[in-house]
């Protein structure tokens, strides 16, 4: 299994993922013609050679138009715009991304990391997640880092995305809202129930951009675990520090302990959050179903039950990872009319899948394809894509996909 590891000892941002994803071999050219995608102007990136403590590797560098001599490429720039910031929405966000034709893997990643950073902001803040005003992190610097990491993510396309315990940093840091400790509020927000330490540096070194990265892309922290070594690249930070500031990715080919050599399934640690309710319509249900699936949620099922005085209702059972527990914590009792819910911790025992996105002549699908070991054991078109097609050409679900595996063979 290809694995893409993320090595933090020196924390993690935006542009430094960009510089790194570039340095482990993404077309720099290739990721210019997706950007362009976002139909965003007033923008460019320069990737360069740099090193910090004898550590060679790619520095990123966002230029924006009007900005300070029109450069921007601070690692852990987050919370520094030098006077830049151009405030927007959570909802405008998610409208440019969604309206974008980047690919769909890359705008589901973009989406779901500027949806983590959303409703951590909202909870520190107060307010109600669509009506987040992103300050720093929603200016067109940070989109660009954001839509840039999540097309590479798509681009390299690893099986299995890891990263190590995080470096957060120390000191203080500005910002639009005033001085600051070290980690800021929203970087711990969106690091709650990940690995992390502090004090290695006396700067902020993760930002909420690199914490959200993390958190809606990496399957699993871990420290300790058997792999075939296969390349290193550094992404470098703008500091010149005494301690090497860079972020190091790696493409690993791993031996994982929890995969039996005669099996080939993963085997996880969750989960299960359950809650019996008799007051909710089925409407009220299925928005609970879908506000948790953004919370992070892995699945959710409703069971039908016989409750006290021989009242008819449903069983919500919702699982996910430790990682996101408090965010689908916070859906439950936010969206359900629940004063209370069991929790169980579950093993999952579950086949390796891969999603992929394919061109064909009328679009682009998502094909999900699921191994038993090394082999594959069988591919599957999207429901999504079905859907799509299938409204376009005003035919059935199947005969959207018989077009789609007519036009791409092979799955």
């Amino acid at each position: 299994m290809k694995t893409l590891h993320f090595d933090c000892f020196a924390g993690i941002s935006g542009d430094m993922t960009l510089g790194a994803l570039v340095d482990l071999g993404v077309d720099p050219k290739l990721l210019y013609r997706e950007l362009d995608r976002l139909n965003i102007a007033g923008w460019s990136i320069d990737f360069v050679k740099d090193e910090r403590c004898g550590i060679a590797g790619t520095r990123a560098i966002v230029n924006i138009e009007g900005a300070d001599g029109g450069r921007h490429g601070a690692e852990n720039h987050v919370h520094d715009d030098g006077g830049h910031c151009e405030c927007r929405s959570w909802r405008d966000i998610r409208a440019l991304i969604e309206r974008s034709g980047i690919t769909g893997g890359a705008k589901k990643r973009a989406i779901a990391i500027f949806s983590l950073i959303a409703k951590a902001e909202a909870e520190v803040h107060g307010v109600p997640v669509d009506d987040v005003t992103f300050h720093e992190v929603g200016a067109l610097d940070s989109i660009i880092d954001i839509a840039g990491s999540a097309i590479c993510l798509d681009i390299l396309n690893p099986d299995r995305i890891t990263a190590s315990e995080i470096e957060l940093g120390g000191g203080v840091v500005e910002c639009a809202h005033g001085i600051l400790n070290v980690p800021a509020p929203a970087t711990l927000k969106l690091c709650e129930g990940l690995p992390v330490r502090t004090g290695g540096f006396n700067k902020e070194m993760t930002t909420p951009t690199g914490a959200a990265i993390l958190a809606a892309s990496a399957d699993s922290f871990v420290t300790n675990c058997s792999f075939r070594h296969i390349k290193t690249a550094y992404g470098i930070g703008a500091r010149k520090l005494d301690r090497a500031n860079v972020l190091a990715v790696s493409w690993r080919e791993e031996s994982l302990s929890e995969i039996p050599p005669s099996g080939g399934w993963i085997s996880e640690d969750l989960v299960t959050l359950e809650t019996n309710i008799d007051d909710m319509t089925g409407e009220a249900l299925g928005f609970l179903m879908d506000r948790a699936f953004e919370a992070g949620a892995l699945d959710v099922t409703f069971t039908a039950c016989v409750m006290k005085k021989s009242r008819p209702g449903v069983i919500v059972s919702v699982l996910c990872a430790r990682a996101g527990l408090n965010a689908v914590r916070s859906v439950i009792f936010e969206k359900s009319s629940a004063i209370g819910f069991r929790e169980t911790a579950v093993r999952r025992v579950s086949l390796p899948r891969k999603q992929r996105s394919i061109k064909y002549g009328g679009g682009e699908a998502e094909i999900k394809t699921v191994f038993l070991g090394e082999k594959i054991k069988r591919s599957k078109i999207e429901y999504r894509s079905r859907e799509k097609l299938a409204l376009e050409k005003n035919v059935s679900l199947d005969k959207a996909e018989d077009i789609i595996k007519r036009e791409c063979g092979d799955l």
